[in-house]
């Protein structure tokens, strides 16, 4: 089978939430296999791309694109990605729209053009697109305070709570830490969309309000619940009465919970242990849907892109005043909120695409490339990556697919077509991220070697096991309860069906946490702290590899056990 290869050049992490700017220069890390029992190397096995799924060549692509088929052939191979969709507008026309590879990698069924992917946060600019329309219809005002909507709302700060502005919440400059919160939703909780929002109350601030930039999903969840308090309807029924049908997105679905049988769907790979390609579980975005959770196809994204690109405007309708949202809107959408500072590229293959600013809109990102203005968006997701990119001055747009955690692979998509119709030179894009992501690993290696190097192994935990073992209770996530399994201790979050797993000692009284659902790739060192008298005061937790995805805050919590009377 095509695309099975064991490879320690593994995932990208790009998930959930992964939209920074760092992800939009590649700089995607490789895989690191972590175990503390054993370290393996999986065996290199040389992949073979599917036959991609032609639509009929359009006529007008620029010269560089001639052999565009095959360089996306190339990164599936080389990237390890089963499915890719890519579609280009431009000048209002769809130019092109096609599928390559197979949805699932046993049935081999083509993908095409309307293979429906989680496309993760790029369903952020749909949020924003929403509270704009209602904006548009005098039913909210962008700068009202979120407490006039939402009258409960609280952050862990009173004067951040009244100060809060619907705007805010979609411009990553609340003062919370990158990802705060995620682990409330994140990998698929049981928790509602409005108890997570409650919840922020006992997250902690990291920084100042309004001060910088750090990126957060959980501050959309609130921004989906002012639009249902605003318009009277669920979210969903918004999103696909307003938006969905008025553009024609008939594949589109809200999130994975209304994904049918029958449905032409890709499956997600993602690299279990960072190292073998699984298929990943289909996981929902339910309760926090407005940061994430649409699945929808190149050929729907199309019309989405078209009514960016026309000022919100809607194609087709032969008439200039039926419209999403009115350009006055549009315009503050894709006006800098929140600036970026702009990293060294991780590689010097990768400095032409070093842009010289870099900020955050509402729902969209904001940089340049070759003297132009880029408006764009990345999505992650179990199984999927994804980019959406408009380039106004040119009246072009880009949309890139992907079924597996590699983002280097819908980048090198991506520069290869801005190259071509902004007059950059022709460049192995591919093996420029590919470079990334061998940097990437090489720095994942040698942390693990260091956490190796300094670990006591003549150690002994302080207490027996059962003296670990209890219910403990984070402020803001809830409980988590680490219980005695025979010779072992087991751990499982009591709201994240997922998160299960087996405690092995580490050193002194840190033990690693491993996953019994590897795909993950997120063990963490789990370190308890002691009282005078012996008994354990708290624990703290922390990913390993400095590749698992930022939405793992396990270093957010502080665990302190409950008392048995208080469970």
């Amino acid at each position: 089978m095509p695309i099975t290869n064991r490879s320690r050049l593994g995932t990208g992490k790009c998930l959930a939430l992964a939209v920074a700017l760092t992800a939009a220069l590649a700089l995607v890390p490789a895989a690191h296999a972590q175990d503390v029992a054993t370290e393996t190397t999986a065996p290199e096995a040389k992949a073979r791309p599917d036959l991609a799924v032609f639509v009929d060549t359009p006529a007008g692509l620029p010269g560089q694109l001639a052999d565009f088929d095959a360089y996306i052939e190339d990164i599936r191979e080389r990237f390890e990605v089963p499915a890719m969709a890519v579609a280009i507008v431009k000048d209002g026309r769809v130019v092109l729209e096609r599928g390559y590879g197979t949805r699932d990698l046993d049935s081999k069924v083509p993908v095409d053009e309307h293979t429906l992917f989680a496309i993760a946060s790029n369903t952020k600019a749909f949020t924003a697109a929403s509270l704009s329309m209602l904006a548009d219809e005098g039913k909210l005002k962008m700068d009202d305070r979120v407490v006039d909507h939402l009258p409960w709302f609280r952050m862990s700060d009173a004067y951040v709570t009244g100060e809060m502005r619907i705007r805010d919440l979609l411009a990553h400059r609340s003062g919370l830490g990158l990802g705060a919160g995620d682990l409330l939703y994140w990998p698929g909780s049981k928790y509602t969309t409005e108890e997570v929002a409650r919840r922020l109350k006992d997250v902690p601030l990291k920084g100042g309000f309004r001060d910088r930039y750090a990126y957060d999903n959980i501050l959309f969840g609130v921004a989906q619940l002012v639009v249902e308090s605003a318009s009277g309807q669920p979210f969903r029924e918004f999103l696909q009465s307003r938006i969905f049908r008025p553009l024609g997105m008939h594949d589109t679905r809200f999130n994975s919970d209304y994904l049918q049988p029958s449905d032409n769907v890709a499956t997600g790979y993602a690299q279990a242990d960072f190292t073998r390609l699984v298929a990943a579980p289909r996981v929902s975005w339910g309760n926090v849907s407005g940061a994430g959770g649409i699945y929808s196809s190149v050929h729907d994204l199309t019309n989405w892109v078209r009514v960016q690109l026309d000022g919100g405007v809607i194609s087709g309708e032969g008439d200039s005043t039926r419209r999403l949202f009115s350009e006055k809107r549009q315009r503050e959408m894709w006006s800098m909120i929140t600036p970026i500072p702009v990293p060294k590229p991780s590689v010097p293959a990768l400095a032409a695409a070093t842009p010289n600013y870099a900020g955050y809109g509402e729902g969209w990102s904001l940089s340049d490339y070759r003297g132009s203005k880029l408006v764009w968006h990345t999505g992650g997701w179990p199984g999927f990556v994804s980019r959406i990119t408009l380039v106004p001055q040119h009246d072009l747009g880009i949309i890139v697919l992907t079924s597996a955690e590699q983002g280097g692979a819908f980048q090198a998509a991506t520069m290869r077509v801005l190259d071509a119709y902004l007059g950059g030179p022709r460049t192995d894009w591919t093996s420029a991220y590919l470079s990334a992501r061998g940097n990437a690993q090489e720095k994942a290696d040698k942390s693990w070697q260091e956490h190796i190097a300094k670990r006591d192994l003549r150690s002994r935990p302080s207490l027996p096991l059962s003296g670990y073992a209890a219910t403990y209770r984070d402020p803001w996530y809830g409980d988590i309860i680490i219980e005695r399994s025979g010779e072992k201790l087991r751990i499982r979050f009591d709201k994240t069906p997922d998160l299960v797993g087996t405690l092995s000692h580490w050193q002194h009284d840190t033990f690693v946490v491993r996953w019994d659902e590897r795909w993950l790739n997120a063990d963490a060192f789990l370190t308890f702290a002691l009282q005078p008298d012996g008994a354990v005061r708290e624990a703290r937790m922390q990913a390993i590899s400095p590749l698992t995805d930022f939405s793992f805050d396990f270093h957010d919590l502080r665990l302190v056990p409950l008392k048995p009377d208080a469970e």
